[in-house]
């Protein structure tokens, strides 16, 4: 569902994204996990078309997200770090004016919204306007948002920060049911037990490049690590590091 191709961002000098190949499959949950700084970002925003590749390319079912971008966008739901919302309009307003970019028919905006509402909570604050909420209810609004047109494919970025505990077993509920139902949920993370919870594969990026992808006993074997996650990542992430210095 998600086909990237020798992708390589560069700002100037700097190699961001480094020859980077991947597939991700139908229904799969793939989370995506790196240092600081290691190109998950960018990597995300060149998924979405939100940046041009220097090189590579990336389809989403089929289409190129640059030169197909309405096409494969149309399949994509997507969460960024920081969701912009506007903030003088009410949950249930917003979730209109998505809908409306989307094409949607009016009365399935509304059957839509009135469910992703009571799912995430948000029917309790939906008399509220935007600008009074706090992050994880942002959050929580923004996922909706990102839900409401039945997308294919959903790529998110740190969607669990400020997220209470509430909030976190909603969501991954959501997600886990998204990605059973056949949606394709790309995660970036830095909370690994999220990862190691919910996911069905796990990329490692490090300095712009693809350093290990697989199941967790996959990366146990890759890393020599026979622990949690971290134990792997931590592994990983520091031989690629030392030799890369």
């Amino acid at each position: 569902m998600i086909q990237i191709e020798q992708l390589t961002k560069q700002f100037g000098a700097l190699v961001a994204v480094d020859d980077l190949s991947l597939a991700v499959a139908r229904g799969e949950f793939f989370a995506f996990l790196g240092p600081n700084g290691a190109g998950k970002t960018t990597t995300i925003k060149l998924l979405t078309g939100l940046l041009k590749p220097t090189a590579g390319r990336v389809l989403i079912g089929g289409h190129d997200i640059q030169t197909a971008p309405l096409a494969a966008r149309q399949l994509i739901g997507y969460v960024p770090d920081l969701p912009f919302l506007y903030e003088k309009l009410r949950p249930l307003e917003f979730l209109e004016f998505v809908g409306q970019l989307y094409g949607m028919d009016r009365g399935a905006i509304r059957h839509q919204s009135g469910a992703l509402l009571r799912v995430f909570n948000l029917d309790e604050v939906q008399d509220q306007l935007i600008e009074t909420f706090s992050h994880g209810t942002r959050q929580r609004l923004a996922i909706a948002a990102a839900l409401l047109h039945d997308p294919q494919v959903l790529i998110i970025d740190e969607l669990m920060v400020g997220l209470d505990p509430r909030g976190t077993r909603v969501m991954k509920d959501v997600l886990r049911q998204r990605a059973r139902a056949g949606t394709t949920v790309f995660l970036s993370t830095h909370i690994l037990s999220v990862a190691e919870e919910l996911a069905d594969r796990i990329g490692i990026l490090n300095r712009g490049r693809l350093v290990a992808v697989g199941t967790m006993a996959e990366l146990r074997r890759a890393s020599g690590a026979d622990g949690a996650l971290e134990d792997a990542f931590l592994a990983l992430t520091k031989e690629k590091a030392e030799a890369a210095s």
